[in-house]
């Protein structure tokens, strides 16, 4: 007894004694709340004590305390100095104020043209207007040349068009959003990259691996979100002009008014042209597609920051139309319907016409005196129709969808433990015509998510959500994700995740070139609720570490990437016998292991170099057996290099940009049920790609540029099978696994007022 009553006084006494010595808080700005940051380098002290303390990357500080510290001085340059009253030991949350006695004083640094953060859980790199500029960038899909996260292909002979890639898989398996609003999905899968134009995106958050359960539950592999330019920080007037050797002509321009101290409205027009033909490799077919695209959008935004509201409102309309085919093709005398009885004098050609209409607003509110506290609505609605046909085959389709998230963020606690909850509703509407063959349905989803994230403000970070989603075709499912993050030592980063995705395949949608063949359509129908299949269903795993360092007392960094996709169930898409092309689920196993090391270099003031190297492993079982996928290289090694002048004081600047890739063997379909002359090889020699553009900046309001694509020339000789026969049994324009075109030397000019 004696025992026990010794040990519960000594415990009291050190409860006393020694718990509870230390206060904590976190010191915010008021001015910037939405961003729910706190001040770095803020000092803390104890009145008229030399106890003190300076807030961490995060504004976050750890004070000793002594029962008879009562007031705690907050001081920071260019904030009033506040004197606070400690009564407790519970953790604060304190915001300064900007002193406006003071002198202004602007610190100036340059941010990197790609930002890889050393605090953000999940592996997410932010490429932004600079790097953009690098390149032509006339759209989304060229938007990341001198990326080497992301692959880039054309996806056919005829098109023209750039599809992206990510850890070896295709964008169907990537969740592409404007603004955190799913926006490339579905009908616009294939050509939706090239209808935002560059000089509408602010900056591009790319995201490997597992995406937030925020977003949705269709992201397998990756997430990539565009932020377009804002209507108060864009230019109040801002014109981009573009021509290229291949016959391209673009146009944007952008108007920005401001109505009111809040209330800014910007006009987005663009327009681009190609009316010229092009037939480099002899084939008698269009290397690349006569077409024009008119593109408006009319972007509001409302901004009361004392209240802590902000909104957007967009309204957008596209019409886009393209025409290929063989180089006399007349669209008013040369079209072939279906079930046509053919003369042998028949031209082959094809049109895709497009009209779009989207409208979006985004409402959010952080709350004042609470800034780690807020919620948003978003609200979407897009009615997409394309009319189509290529040779014989009829491909239309009008899909109709709307999309809404509520989410509220806020803490549990402290800001060391924040979380996110929300409701979600989808609705799409989809009306296709595949030939003669009508495939309809309507997709509802309704759904809630939860996602925590834990931060010790030093060391470890955590993420992880969960969502539950009820669907009226793929049933009710569970979606949970997690993203870890370490430091082991100093700038090194250790980052972990895995989540699953599931999600429709829209298997004409996603496959438009399959039209422009004379392959034979097979779904293998086994009572799925879509095209008679059952739903995509994928794990993704993922390990990455980052170490920061400096070399010769410049600032480098290298990045070591290993991720797997996992299919559960997939929609196999089958192009190993030439005469057909066939959809089946899974059987088996699908697995796409993706490796990636890149390093990052600063050489000299403003020169830089950026280099990596990517090995992939991507195999499926086909109804052949085991394959590696089709036109994916085994390996790619890219490098860029760019370097640009000291600016002088009137703005005056040079910049030089060149991106290198070697592109290594791929395996191509099957051809060899197909004559002679119309076969090919089992593999693909290596070949590699050299862009460059140099930037002359004439001052702060104009710049020119000059660039060249594929600088070596490489070119497919044949892709256009049987191009001699485009009616025949082995006609074939899917198998294209080099440039097209060739060499493609551009200009343009760009002239903004701020």
């Amino acid at each position: 007894m004696k025992t026990f009553i010794l040990s519960s006084f000594l415990l009291l006494f050190s409860t006393f004694f020694y718990a509870q010595t230390e206060l904590k808080g976190m010191i915010m700005d008021k001015e910037n709340p939405k961003n729910n940051l706190g001040v770095p380098g803020a000092t803390v002290n104890w009145l008229n004590t030399n106890v003190g303390a300076i807030t961490n990357n995060k504004g976050w500080f750890t004070i000793p305390y002594k029962k008879e510290y009562k007031k705690l001085v907050v001081s920071y340059i260019g904030y009033k100095t506040d004197t606070l009253t400690i009564t407790s030991l519970e953790t604060i949350h304190h915001f300064i104020t900007p002193e406006g006695s003071l002198d202004e004083i602007t610190i100036e640094i340059k941010r990197d043209a790609v930002q890889r953060s050393l605090f953000a859980t999940a592996n997410t790199f932010t490429v932004n207007n600079d790097e953009l500029l690098k390149a032509a960038c006339c759209n989304l899909a060229e938007s990341f040349e001198t990326n080497p996260s992301i692959d880039i292909s054309f996806s056919d002979a005829l098109t023209g068009t750039r599809q992206i890639q990510m850890l070896g898989l295709k964008s169907p398996y990537l969740l592409i959003t404007q603004e955190n609003v799913p926006s490339i999905r579905g009908a616009a899968q294939t050509f939706g990259l090239t209808f935002t134009p560059g000089t509408w995106v602010e900056s591009i958050q790319i995201t490997k691996g597992a995406g937030s359960v925020v977003n949705g539950f269709e992201s397998i592999s990756g997430q990539i979100n565009a932020e377009l330019v804002k209507p108060f920080s864009d230019n109040k007037f801002f014109i981009n002009v573009y021509g290229s050797q291949m016959g391209r002509l673009e146009l944007n321009t952008h108007f920005n008014e401001k109505i009111s101290d809040k209330w800014q409205t910007g006009l987005y027009i663009h327009g681009n042209y190609r009316g010229q033909k092009f037939d480099n490799n002899n084939d008698n077919f269009l290397d690349m597609p006569l077409a024009n695209q008119i593109n408006v959008m009319n972007r509001w935004q409302y901004t009361d920051a004392q209240n802590g509201w902000i909104g957007f409102l967009n309204v957008r309309f596209l019409n886009d139309e393209k025409q290929t085919g063989e180089l006399n093709f007349n669209p008013e005398t040369n079209r072939v319907f279906p079930n046509t009885t053919l003369t042998g004098n028949e031209v082959w050609g094809s049109e895709i016409d497009t009209k779009r209409f989207e409208t979006s607003t985004k409402i959010g509110y952080v709350f004042p005196e609470l800034p780690f506290q807020s919620f948003s609505l978003q609200v979407a609605y897009s009615n997409h129709q394309q009319d189509s046909y290529f040779g014989r085959n009829i491909y239309d389709i009008k899909h109709e969808s709307v999309y809404s998230n509520f989410i509220f963020k806020s803490i549990i606690g402290d800001t060391r433990n924040t979380f996110k909850t929300g409701l979600s509703f989808t609705h799409d509407n989809y009306d296709e015509l595949a030939n003669t063959t009508n495939f309809n349905r309507t997709e509802n989803s309704f759904g809630g998510f939860f996602e925590y994230a834990f931060d010790n403000l030093n060391d470890f970070s955590l993420t992880a959500g969960l969502r539950i989603d009820t669907h009226n075709l793929l049933g009710t499912f569970l979606t949970p994700r997690i993203h870890l993050r370490y430091v082991p030592w100093e700038k090194g980063i250790f980052r972990a995740s895995a989540g699953r995705g599931k999600r429709s395949a829209n298997i004409f949608a996603e496959n438009q070139q399959l039209f422009a063949s004379t392959r034979q359509i097979n779904i293998d129908d086994v009572g799925g609720n879509i095209y008679g299949l059952n739903p995509e269903i994928a794990w993704n795993y993922g390990v990455s570490y980052l170490q920061k360092f400096n070399l010769f007392h410049r600032k480098a960094d290298i990045t070591f990437d290993f991720y797997r996709t996992d299919f559960t169930n997939q929609v196999v898409v089958d192009w190993e016998n030439p005469q057909e092309i066939s959809f089946y689920n899974l059987n088996g196993k699908s697995i796409a292991d993706s490796f990636q090391v890149e390093i990052n270099y600063n050489i000299a003031k403003g020169f830089n170099l950026r280099t990596a190297f990517k090995y992939f492993d991507i195999t499926t079982d086909y109804k052949s057996g085991n394959l590696q996928k089709p036109i994916q290289p085994n390996n790619r090694f890219f490098a860029n290099l760019s370097y640009e002048t000291v600016a002088e004081e009137n703005a005056k600047q040079w910049k030089f940009d060149a991106t290198f890739n070697n592109i290594g063997r791929q395996r191509l379909p099957n051809t060899s049920s197909n004559p002679t002359q119309y076969q090919l090889p089992e593999t693909t020699e290596r070949f590699s790609l050299l862009h460059a553009q140099i930037t002359k900046v004439f001052s702060n309001k104009f710049e020119v540029y000059l660039g060249g694509e594929n600088l070596t020339n490489v070119q497919q000789n044949n892709p256009v099978l049987a191009s001699d026969n485009p009616f025949g049994a082995n006609f074939d324009t899917t198998i294209v696994f080099q440039p097209i075109f060739g060499r493609s030397i551009y200009a343009g000019l760009r002239f903004k007022i701020k």
